[in-house]
Formats: C-alpha cells, sequence, structure tokens
C-alpha cells in the first residue's frame, strides 16, 4: 500500500485536521495520532501533541489494546480456512481441559460462550501477566457467567482461550504464529507485542485537572491474544485496506466478508444504536453508514480502527491516555468528512462478456403471491433477485455449476434458486427456498401452493 498526501483536498484535508485537533483538546490526551485509507491505500495522516517539537508521525508506536482480537479472530480463521478446525467445533475438541471446552470456536469469536468479561482481580490489565500463568488461573472457579450461546457477553477471557487454541494446533507461540502468518505478509513491520522506539508512553490524566500520571506497562501474558498489542496508525492504516479487500496470503476476501458478517444477537441497549459482534469485528451504525472495525483500550491508551466498505474508506485513531477522546466518534467522523466531501466515484459499468441464454431467458419481471420482483444478471456473474418497489427480501445469488443458485445474503442466505421447467423445456417458475415465484400473479399454469381459484381474477359486485 502506497502513500500519497496528495490525493485528498485540500479542504477534505483542513476538516480531518480540525477534528482530530478538537478531540485532542477537548479530550486532553498528551497525543492522538490519525490516519485515513481510502480505495486501499493510506491518503491522509496526522496528530497532535501537547509536547513541543515534533508532533508522532505515522511511526509512533501506540498500545491498541482489544483491536488485538481482530488480530486473532484472523489467525484462527485461517485455520479453519486450512481444515485444521471447524467454527462450529467445541474448543474441547482441540484444547482439552479447560473446564469451559463446551463453548464453540464461533461462540468464542463472538463473544457468546457465556464466560465472564474478565479475569478474576487483581485487574489484568494493570498487573504483570506472570500472576496469570495458566488458563485456569485466566478463568477462575466460575468461568461462566451465562449459559453457552445463548446472549452476547463481551470476554477477554474468550479471546485467551483462542490464543492458546491458536498455539495448540500449530505448536507455536501465538507471538510466533501472528508475526509469521499474518505481520510478516501485510508488512506490518510496526506491530508487535512490546514497545520499539519510538514509542508514546501511557498516561491518565487527572479528571479535574490538567495533570499527569503514568500508566504501568504490563507484559499481558496469557491475556497477550486480547490485547497485548502495540502498533501504529501507518500500520493499522495497512490492515484495515486488509480487512476491506483480503489478501490470499493472509486471508481471502470470501473469510474476511465471513468474520464481517453479524454473529452474535445485539443486547438490548445496542438495538437502538445497530451495534452487533461478528468474527473479531464489531459492526455499528453511524449516521446511516454502516461501519466495521474494533476499538481498543489499555491503562494510557486509547484506539480505534473503523471501516466502511460501502465508501471504501477506513480510518485509524490513537492516543496515549486511559480515558478522554471518544475515539469511535472520532474515526467515523474521520470517515464521513471523506466519504461526504469527496464520494467514491463508482467503477464504469461494463456488459458481460458472455451469457447463458438458459439464464438470460429468466431475467425479468416474476411475482411472489402478487408482489412482484426482478431478476437482474449482472457483469459480477451473480443473480440478484429484488423488490419491483418498497421494502421486502432480496438478495443476491451465486451461481452452484449445476443450475441452481445460492443465495449470499438476506432472507435468502444459503437457500437455493433453481427454475423448474416443463416437459418442453419452457420455465414453468422459480423456486426460490420452496417459494414459488411465477412469470403472472398467481399463475394458474403454475404449481402454486394452495392452487388458483379456477373461476380467476373477478370484482366485487
Amino acid at each position: 500500500m502506497t502513500t500519497s498526501q496528495e490525493e485528498l483536498l485540500p479542504a477534505t484535508r483542513r476538516a480531518l485536521l480540525h477534528r482530530i485537533a478538537v478531540a485532542q483538546s477537548e479530550g486532553r490526551a498528551p497525543s492522538l495520532a490519525a490516519a485515513v485509507v481510502r480505495g486501499g491505500r493510506s491518503v491522509w495522516h496526522g496528530s497532535r501533541t501537547c509536547e513541543d517539537g515534533p508532533a508522532p508521525d505515522e511511526n509512533m508506536q501506540y498500545r491498541i489494546g482489544s483491536i488485538t482480537k481482530t488480530f486473532t479472530a484472523v489467525l484462527v480463521l485461517r485455520l479453519r480456512d486450512e481444515g485444521l478446525v471447524d467454527l462450529g467445533d467445541p474448543l474441547e475438541k482441540h484444547l482439552p481441559g479447560t473446564g469451559v471446552g463446551e463453548a464453540t470456536i464461533a461462540e468464542l469469536l463472538a463473544h457468546t460462550g457465556g464466560l465472564a468479561a474478565e479475569s478474576p482481580a487483581p485487574w489484568w490489565e494493570r498487573t504483570p501477566g506472570s500472576l496469570r500463568p495458566r488458563l485456569r488461573d485466566v478463568l477462575g472457579e466460575q468461568p461462566f457467567v451465562h449459559p453457552v450461546g445463548r446472549r452476547f457477553h463481551y470476554s477477554n477471557p474468550g479471546y485467551s482461550l483462542l490464543g492458546a487454541l491458536v498455539e495448540e494446533v500449530r505448536g507455536a507461540s501465538w507471538e510466533e504464529v501472528l508475526s509469521r502468518e499474518v505481520l510478516e505478509p501485510l508488512g506490518l513491520h510496526r506491530t508487535g507485542v512490546r514497545p520499539q522506539a519510538p514509542y508514546a508512553d501511557g498516561w491518565a490524566v487527572h479528571p479535574w485537572a490538567d495533570v499527569l500520571l503514568p500508566e504501568p506497562a504490563e507484559d499481558l501474558g496469557r491475556m497477550a491474544s486480547a490485547g497485548q498489542l502495540w502498533s501504529t496508525t501507518g500500520d493499522l492504516a495497512r490492515f484495515a485496506a486488509f480487512l476491506v479487500r483480503g489478501d490470499d496470503r493472509v486471508l481471502s476476501a470470501g473469510s474476511l466478508l465471513e468474520m464481517r458478517t453479524p454473529a452474535a444477537p445485539p443486547e438490548p441497549a445496542d438495538v437502538a444504536t445497530g451495534y452487533a459482534y461478528c468474527l473479531g469485528l464489531e459492526i455499528r451504525r453511524s449516521d446511516g453508514r454502516l461501519l466495521l472495525g474494533h476499538t481498543g483500550s489499555l491503562p494510557g491508551f486509547l484506539a480505534c480502527l473503523t471501516f466502511s466498505v460501502e465508501d471504501d474508506v477506513a480510518a485509524v485513531v490513537l492516543a496515549n491516555c486511559t480515558s478522554g477522546p471518544l475515539m469511535s466518534e472520532a474515526a467515523a467522523d474521520l470517515v464521513r468528512i471523506v466519504a461526504e466531501a469527496e464520494p467514491r466515484i463508482p467503477e464504469p459499468w461494463r456488459p458481460l462478456r458472455e451469457v447463458d441464454p438458459s439464464v438470460l431467458e429468466l431475467a425479468g419481471q416474476w411475482y411472489w403471491g402478487t408482489r412482484g420482483f426482478a431478476l437482474r444478471l449482472t457483469t459480477d456473474g451473480l443473480v440478484s433477485l429484488e423488490p419491483l418497489s418498497g421494502p421486502g427480501r432480496r438478495s443476491r445469488f451465486r451461481a452452484d455449476g449445476d443450475g441452481t443458485w445460492t443465495g449470499l445474503e438476506g432472507y435468502y442466505a444459503g437457500e437455493l434458486l433453481r427454475a423448474v421447467r416443463r416437459p418442453d423445456g419452457a420455465v414453468s417458475h422459480l423456486d426460490v427456498g420452496s417459494f414459488v415465484f411465477t412469470r403472472r400473479p398467481y399463475d394458474e399454469g403454475s404449481p402454486v401452493p394452495g392452487g388458483v381459484d379456477p373461476e380467476g381474477w373477478r370484482g366485487i359486485g
């Protein structure tokens, strides 16, 4: 990924700088650094600092806290893609003896494994990891606080278990596997489990006075896979580009799409904000825009990485204070500023290079009962089915190679679409997950469930 500061208009760059300046000033952060990615490339970097001299650049390390979980999730999805684990496997199958092995890998990724939010006292973020040398020390005597699989409950120990899973299956430390399989291929040379100069010191800012207190920077030990990493705006910009586009050396675009799909039911308080959790990624709605990514915090540090797939814009914001700037709001605003000031220019429309006549004849208008739908062929080789007007069930379908198509989203995700033909070869109807779509409303010549009244359509009187 190359860097080009000139790609954004001067007014856009100033608006971005103004937004982080407000975040640093009002949030009273000793320093704050940010980056914006568009089209898979870093296009802007900005920073503010309370100190005299140069402000942090894109190579200044900060702790990124729970953004680490996204890296761990990528490692687990790699295991799945290689056939070494299945997301539906109970943890016990691969990591026996934890006492919580009934939770599945997917449930741990989505924080629905029923585990406690934190490890037993003392607070793991401000104490050495040597106090918790074994998984049983991380989990405690009562690791479950909810039934397995029933609700979303954010769990740091759950991601400690996933790190241990990676170690067990790979036969190497989580740190080694992460470096070899993610950091090196993506060129994230300034990301790691320990700080390397230049790096920011972590501070607590007094809530009622403009004074500072240094925060300890502990090695988290067994909890490393939940929040250990240090990184930079430059490296996280590259990581954000990867999360949008994929990289077959690390994880395919298809597996990243799976990571970006909500996997946990939102809590009632989150429904109004549109927040949900995926597989190592958070998803939320902001100003009508769907944003994915992850926040992070450790004593002395705050972090946020967020991106909009539709706008193809991502933002990273890092600060070295325990509390202060509202990082998710600042990052969302950086995405919004670019997306609104310089909207994404769509790719040129291009026709299909070739088309199967038996598929082309399916294009056009169909009816489910009396509701009109359109089936379209698109240049990406998919077919889409959507209402002719208003809201309703819509989905794209991928060809299976045997005359059927599989739904990719919405109500029809995973459901089959097939064209049912009469003995003479003419299309009778579409079967979409058992629903019959006909060329005319309640077509008497098609097998409409329940049949069609033989007297046909009529008036009242």
